[in-house]
């Protein structure tokens, strides 16, 4: 797409990573949620799954504006563990997002600096482990036009970077666009400029969406 600028970052498909730090064993566990029961809900199924862990931390962050935030310890010394995780979180600016951080320890202690630095290293690990998306607002264009236009309307979707839905080629031709929604005024003047004003343009009603695999994410 041509720019994002009104977008936000979401986790479109979580993961999981482990890192070691002098024997002790820290697994990063990454999942999308929307909303503070969610999260709640994912941290409760990965303390249960590692009940026999020392410590399950955990941070959240649910909202395009981070309206709800969440950290813990889970027993790890004040500000060593959920804080940290909750800051790799805002600094990487992913929205709707739980993390917990299960480790075994090792036998060696690692002092606060060391906590602090192996739950943030643990956090990137499972962020990088995922699959992260941006999303933005945009709308449906869709396009009816003689056969004679579509070469025009596809030169503007491809300088414009504009993803598309589908094409269907009938007595005329309807081209289905997805277009971020600060674009669609400069990108629909540029239909009716390029086909003098013969193109049928409809555009449907603001949604929220991404790009995944080649895919469209709503």
């Amino acid at each position: 797409m041509k720019n994002m600028s009104n977008g936000f970052k979401i986790v479109y498909k979580g993961g999981q990573a482990e890192i070691e730090e002098k024997k002790s064993k820290f697994i990063a566990y990454v999942e999308s949620v929307n909303s503070e029961e969610e999260a709640a809900e994912f941290i409760e199924k990965i303390k249960k799954m590692n009940w026999n862990a020392t410590h399950n931390c955990a941070a959240a962050v649910v909202g395009k504006n981070n309206e709800y935030t969440r950290c813990s310890d889970d027993g790890e010394p004040g500000g060593t563990a959920g804080k940290p995780m909750l800051e790799v979180l805002l600094g990487e600016k992913v929205h709707n997002v739980a993390v917990v951080v299960t480790r075994y320890f090792g036998g060696t202690l690692l002092g606060t600096g060391g906590l602090v630095r192996a739950y943030q290293k643990s956090a990137k690990a499972g962020l990088a482990a995922s699959t992260i998306i941006e999303k933005c607002d945009g709308a449906q264009v869709n396009i009816e036009t003689d056969y004679n236009g579509i070469g025009k309307l596809q030169y503007i979707v491809a300088q414009m970077k504009i993803f598309v839905i589908d094409t269907a080629y009938r007595d005329t031709v309807v081209l289905s666009v997805m277009v971020p929604w600060e674009d669609i005024k400069e990108f629909t003047d540029k239909v009716t400029d390029s086909t003098s004003g013969k193109a049928v343009i409809s555009v449907g009603d603001k949604v929220s969406y991404g790009i995944a695999d080649g895919k469209l994410v709503m």
